[in-house]
């Protein structure tokens, strides 16, 4: 089939974003300019550069009372977030946390997750997730949006610290198996990263350290 998505596609559910999937999960936290806490999983969440490390996650839509999410709000009033790695075994959390809470309720603490202090930022992170990485805003851009209940924000921040559970690791490489993602796909389906391959570049090994 083909058709143009402003003319709609004549399914029974748009199906885009299930022809980008798996994504990974963006379990942002953040803190408010008035020190509240707030935890919110984003599924358009992406790394996007290696030099700096960048990480970008995008707010589409408002919260259930009309305003803006509080995600990309604290992140850019106090220039901090902290990207939580989602997990299978926290997915129930995962999915408690995209409820639509009032800016004045910190969802870790509501949730009953465990806040554990960041080394540089303030935001806490979230201490049942294995990795976590600590974030500096270095940019909120607002997209076009063909539907004004519906805006789209994304924020870029720079990684500045890394947080790795040990038992992650094996031979000095982050084990998947272990960590146990939790990826989006498209429609109400999640998936973890199942059968995998190694297939390196034919022109040159591309350095990530």
């Amino acid at each position: 089939m083909f058709f143009e998505p402003k003319d709609g596609h004549g399914l029974p559910h748009n199906p885009i974003a299930a022809c980008v999937a798996p994504r990974p999960i963006g379990w942002i936290s953040t803190t408010s300019a008035d020190g509240i806490g707030n935890l919110a999983p984003f599924s358009y969440f992406n790394l996007v550069h290696n030099f700096p490390p960048t990480v970008a996650f995008a707010c589409n839509g408002l919260k259930a009372d009309g305003t803006p999410k509080d995600s990309w709000v604290n992140a850019k009033q106090t220039g901090e977030f902290v990207y939580n790695v989602a997990t299978y075994a926290l997915r129930e959390k995962v999915n408690l946390t995209s409820t639509s809470w009032s800016a004045d309720v910190d969802e870790m603490r509501e949730t009953g997750l465990t806040p554990s202090p960041s080394t540089i930022v303030k935001p806490m992170r979230v201490a049942e997730s294995p990795i976590q990485f600590e974030c500096k805003t270095i940019e909120v851009l607002h997209l076009p949006s063909e539907r004004p209940e519906n805006p789209s924000t994304i924020v870029f921040g720079q990684v500045v610290g890394v947080h790795i559970a040990d038992d992650c690791l094996a031979d000095g490489l982050v084990n998947y198996d272990r960590v146990q993602h939790l990826t989006r796909l498209g429609y109400q389906d999640f998936a973890t990263i199942g059968e995998r391959f190694s297939m390196p570049s034919p022109y040159h090994k591309v350095e990530q350290d």
